[in-house]
């Protein structure tokens, strides 16, 4: 199990500005501020953000590419990091394996000479035999399916076989801990959606601890166990992908991950896991809220569009139906997106393309009360 502990990552600022995470005078920016998790044996586990929050920073902390400000890093009881003790493990011996966004094939080597490498440079002491490496080369090889390849220049291979080459590359060591920097990002959306089974696939039958880093939330949804989201240095939540998606802890979660409605509202009623609250166009009741917030809080209310349930016929007697107009509409394919105008709020509804309202017609709409999520107000 890697465990990861107050983790902070700090530069100097030449621009002036006062530093934005951690303590201490000076100027300082953190690109880290302060980060804690465990990856668990046979896990992958993904850091999801935007560009700069902190997710590859993180990473190269881990496979010791960079040099933490502050922290512990520790693998399988091993210190790969310890600020207070001075322990800084090199990168080399940490025993993990990286796959990088760039594969960094040698094209001047043949796929199976790609592959042998990171053996074929070891120490002599801890280099295997001959036939040792071409066995353990063509196991790999052959769990990736590009056993049939391995006398073909490297060069030769398609982006996806690339991609899978990187990966044998990195699993012919053996590593503890694997570590993969947006591999799928260089490729086309049709073979991207491939390759995330494919490597989810490997990832199961084989066992690996994994750290994903990516900004792709489709990404993350379909090859994660557990999803940290990073914003701006930090981890926002951490948790199961449909845990993540469906009770958001706060607003760049729910906005990050999918598409959300929101809604300001005061709180009226707690009881038990159910409450209620005021809008300015309505009332709205949650239930399975697992953070209860105390009468009279404003907090904020999402609701993913799936959750909206359109109908041009009031149904009464039910909670959170209110009435509005479809201001616009958008076919997407397999989904059509309605837009409800209700005063001045627009709620947005997607739908099975077989439900087409066109604008300008008044609708009705609700919402199940276990589908309704508080987050707290920035």
């Amino acid at each position: 199990m890697l465990t990861v502990e107050s983790l902070k990552k700090s530069y100097d600022d030449t621009s002036g500005r006062k530093a934005k995470r951690g303590s201490g005078a000076g100027t300082r920016v953190y690109a880290v501020g302060g980060v804690d998790f465990e990856v668990h044996d046979g896990e992958l586990f993904t850091l999801l953000g935007p560009s700069g929050c902190g997710k590859t920073t993180t990473l190269r902390s881990v496979a010791g590419l960079e040099r933490p400000t502050e922290g512990r890093v520790t693998l399988g009881g091993k210190v790969l990091y310890d600020h207070e003790q001075g322990i800084n493990m090199r990168a080399n011996r940490r025993g993990l394996g990286m796959v990088f966004q760039s594969y960094a094939i040698w094209p001047h080597m043949s796929v199976f000479k790609n592959v042998s490498f990171p053996l074929d440079v070891l120490p002599r002491g801890k280099r295997p035999d001959r036939k040792e490496i071409e066995d353990r080369v063509g196991q790999v090889l052959d769990v990736i399916e590009l056993g049939a390849y391995a006398s073909r220049p490297a060069t030769k291979l398609s982006g996806g076989q690339q991609q899978r080459l990187a990966l044998a590359r990195a699993l012919v060591t053996r590593p503890e801990l694997m570590l993969l920097d947006e591999p799928l990002s260089n490729l086309d959306a049709k073979l991207r959606e491939t390759m995330r089974f494919e490597l989810k696939r490997l990832q199961r039958e084989l066992n690996l601890t994994a750290i994903y880093v990516t900004h792709d939330q489709s990404e993350a949804l379909v090859m994660s166990n557990r999803i940290a989201v990073m914003n701006q240095g930090r981890i926002e939540q951490i948790g199961k992908p449909r845990e993540i998606y469906t009770k958001p802890a706060t607003r760049f979660v729910a906005e990050f991950i999918g598409t959300s409605n929101f809604m300001e509202a005061k709180v009226v009623s707690v009881k038990g896991d159910e409450v209620q609250a005021d809008t300015a166009h309505g009332r709205m009741v949650a239930r399975g809220v697992e953070r209860t917030p105390g009468i009279g809080d404003t907090v904020l209310i999402s609701i993913r569009p799936e959750c909206v349930d359109l109908s041009r016929e009031r149904r009464g007697d039910v909670p959170n139906e209110w009435s509005g107009t479809i201001r616009n509409r958008a076919f997407m394919g397999d989904v059509v997106d309605h837009i409800v105008g209700v005063g001045d709020l627009e709620i947005r509804n997607r739908s099975n393309p077989n439900l087409s309202i066109p604008p300008g017609t008044e609708v009705h709409f609700t919402v199940a009360p276990d589908k309704v999520t508080l987050v707290p107000v920035d």
